[in-house]
């Protein structure tokens, strides 16, 4: 499906991350939605190492990107020449996924290092070679606030994650006063799942891990008592939000959500109508602190980006089981 009026044809596109979850959907729509634009993915790609906490430092993986036939850079944004390839082939259009999306990484100098330092040059160069530039913020942003979340209002990010990307949000805006006539959108991403996310481990999307846990042993494990809300966004969604930020018709910063918060119960309901019956084992939350409630105001996503969510929560599910059903049948569990 195709987002946007432009053909995008010649317009030569950077995915940073592009070996990512996010990164590599949004890669294969160019590639089979505008054939004639010229896509290249920057990605440091996974070497085996973890973080404490065991899951990898990189979520790139060349599994992700299996039938890409644009251009690839193997390089990594906290590095100086590397970041400089992204100045010197002079890219249209900038989606800036490179990350640590990892929410448990308690190292403040290497979170703050990638996430915003390295946004900061990205800016610079966009700004030096004309480029639009779409990059992924977060939910993360808003911390444990009451809902619904709307930007510009209870911005309370309550670890090292969220509080790396307020400051890159803060970094785009303080951009965009000084430069008014640059393109910067940055969209906000809650709980996004679906196809090629597999490869993040334990990061992965609670509909996901449910789904391969029932399959697998017939029983799934919630907190207690599965009624934690978040706003659930499938990844066809994600990449629809993100195309349409080429043609904002504002820059600045934007929700990308359904706008309605869901349970985690709601999810293990609309998994017994593809995969039948299973038991829930509820217990308790050992996290002292704990999102109780996420949801996205989306209203000013409508307005300036034309962003209408395709999918709820059960058609999302009902679009990504075959891939969850493939991924048991392989016995490639999380």
């Amino acid at each position: 499906m195709r987002y946007i009026q432009n053909d995008l044809a010649g317009k030569k596109i950077l995915i940073t991350g592009g070996a990512g979850f996010i990164g590599s959907n949004l890669a294969f729509y160019f590639q089979e939605n505008h054939p004639q634009a010229q896509i290249t993915i920057l990605d440091c790609f996974r070497t085996g190492e973890t973080w404490p906490s065991g899951n990898p430092t990189s979520l790139g993986d060349q599994r992700n990107i299996e039938g890409f036939k644009g251009n690839i850079i193997k390089g990594n944004i906290n590095e100086y020449a590397d970041i400089q390839q992204i100045k010197d082939l002079h890219f249209d259009i900038i989606f800036h996924e490179a990350a640590i999306s990892d929410t448990t990484v308690e190292d403040k100098e290497i979170m703050l290092k990638t996430n915003t330092n390295a946004f900061h040059d990205i800016l610079l160069i966009a700004k030096e070679i004309k480029a639009q530039l779409i990059y992924a913020s977060s939910a993360g942003t808003y911390g444990n606030s009451a809902p619904p979340n709307k930007v510009g209002h209870n911005e309370e990010p309550t670890n090292v994650y969220g509080f790396s990307k307020l400051k890159m949000d803060e970094l785009a805006m303080n951009f965009l006063s000084k430069n008014p006539d640059m393109h910067i959108v940055g969209l906000r991403y809650f709980n996004v799942f679906g196809e090629r996310e597999f490869l993040k481990g334990n990061t992965a999307s609670m509909i996901l891990q449910l789904g391969l846990q029932a399959l697998k042993n017939k029983k799934v494990r919630l907190f207690k008592y599965g009624e934690q809300r978040r706003d659930f966004i499938y990844i066809q969604d994600v990449v629809q939000t993100n195309v349409k930020a080429i043609e904002a018709k504002k820059s600045g910063i934007y929700n990308v959500g359904t706008g309605i918060s869901r349970t985690f119960n709601d999810i293990v309901q609309a998994l017994t109508q593809e995969i039948g019956d299973f038991e829930v084992e509820y217990f308790d939350n050992p996290y002292s602190f704990y999102q109780n409630h996420t949801e996205a105001d989306i209203s000013s996503t409508a307005a300036e980006l034309g962003f209408q969510p395709g999918y709820s929560l059960e058609q999302g599910i009902k679009a990504y089981i075959a891939e969850i059903k493939d991924i048991y049948a392989k016995k490639k569990y999380l």
